[in-house]
């Protein structure tokens, strides 16, 4: 009877798989007009890697394009660093600390573009990444636009990290098309009207959500899979936890209803995740290798597609199964932790 373990498994992540499967078949719309554009980049101590974000930024494949990078109070050489290139397409700002949401506001109020797109000083946008954000802005009542983020590195933390963010652009493909649920902070557009009627960026600990479910009142958010970002993430698993804790409680106080949004989905997920989590060691330990393996065969071949079609580490397919059985522990975990406090009052 131990099979019953792995049916919420398959019939979850296979679900996903077939739409994806199918969205790469299916055509998405799109539209060639060339708007000015902003590039908004908020900085706080990122004198490491901001010329290269930078860099990353000016060296866009668009006509018409300014980049405004603000130093949101840095106790390093972020704006001396950003200072040192010079292109007139470039300005550089410096305020006091006063977080991400305001830097980019104040970003936001300096620029002249019709679309805006945020970026952040530690990612690397690809050549084509602008292009692509603006062609999906086929109506006017697409308001926003998110992209794809991909993380650097090659430690197990880090390779888990990118291969959560294909199983995010997976599920992205396979579900959120034409109704992005979050346009991510290091890679989105957003038609300034709309940043305008709603006041401008949400001041909130998770910025882009909160904007994102403010811009959907107006129209609709739309993902775009070939823009993409490459980012650093957190390269120790306290940092990790300080860093999704930050990000799940401020999601759990923007959820609403509705099954296939927000609260339900959120509940039905972490159900499959505690079987994610029992049923691999309880394959082993009862001696049901065969299930164990049947698990394992179904977890790679379900990342190896998604793997090569967005560009991913064939080694993080490969290795998905350990990979996914570590994310549904730490996010079971994680939200435990988070419903645990909201129940509390503690949010």
């Amino acid at each position: 009877m131990l099979w019953v373990f792995l049916i919420p498994v398959l019939l979850w992540d296979g679900y996903f798989f077939i739409n994806y499967i199918i969205s790469l078949f299916k055509y998405y719309r799109i539209r060639e007009w060339w708007p000015k554009v902003s590039i908004l980049i908020p900085a706080h101590n990122e004198g490491g890697k901001v010329v290269d974000a930078l860099k990353a930024a000016l060296n866009q494949d668009y006509p018409d394009f300014e980049v405004i990078l603000v130093d949101d109070g840095s106790e390093d050489d972020t704006y001396a660093r950003a200072s040192t290139i010079r292109d007139p397409r470039l300005r550089v700002y410096r305020r006091e600390h006063g977080g991400k949401a305001k830097a980019l506001n104040f970003a936001l109020s300096v620029s002249r573009g019709e679309v805006v797109v945020t970026a952040d000083a530690d990612g690397h946008l690809e050549k084509n990444a602008v292009k692509e954000l603006v062609m999906r802005f086929y109506s006017d009542d697409v308001v926003g636009v998110g992209g794809q983020v991909r993380v650097f590195g090659s430690s197990f933390l880090e390779r888990a990290q990118d291969a959560e963010h294909l199983r995010i652009a997976m599920f992205r493909r396979a579900k959120e098309m034409e109704d992005l649920s979050v346009a991510p902070g290091p890679i989105s557009a957003f038609r300034r009207e709309g940043l305008e009627r709603i006041g401008g960026f949400v001041e909130d600990v998770v910025e882009d959500y909160a904007t994102t479910k403010a811009l959907k009142k107006l129209g609709r958010v739309v993902y775009a899979p070939n823009a993409r970002v490459w980012t650093e993430m957190p390269q120790s698993l306290r940092m990790l936890w300080l860093q999704r804790k930050r990000w799940f409680l401020g999601d759990l106080k923007n959820l609403g209803g509705g099954f296939t949004k927000e609260w339900g989905f959120l509940l039905l997920g972490d159900v499959v995740a505690l079987f994610d989590v029992v049923a691999p060691p309880l394959f082993l330990l009862s001696g049901h290798f065969a299930l164990f393996s049947l698990w394992w065969l179904f977890e790679v071949t379900t990342m190896l597609v998604p793997t090569l079609m967005e560009g991913g580490a064939l080694l993080n397919a490969l290795l998905f199964p350990a990979i996914m059985w570590f994310w549904a522990l730490f996010y079971l975990t994680l939200h435990v932790y988070g419903y645990t406090r909201k129940l509390a009052g503690k949010l």
